[in-house]
């Protein structure tokens, strides 16, 4: 089973924040992904469904 990209709901992406610096975040469309810059965490997105939690992101690196 392969990971599919299913799109996000842009009103759901107004409203949500990063969970550790409570600032907006940047959607890359290429990986699926909400991005903080200031937090340097990459949130995955399932299934349309933004994971936000600190543990399941990313480390973005410099």
């Amino acid at each position: 089973m392969t990971a599919t990209h299913s799109p996000v709901d842009p009103k759901l992406l107004e409203i949500l924040v990063c969970p550790v610096t409570k600032e907006t975040l940047e959607y890359n469309r290429e990986r699926n992904e909400l991005i903080s810059v200031k937090a340097g965490l990459a949130y995955p997105i399932r299934d349309g469904i933004p994971i936000m939690l600190p543990d399941e992101a990313r480390v973005i690196a410099d």
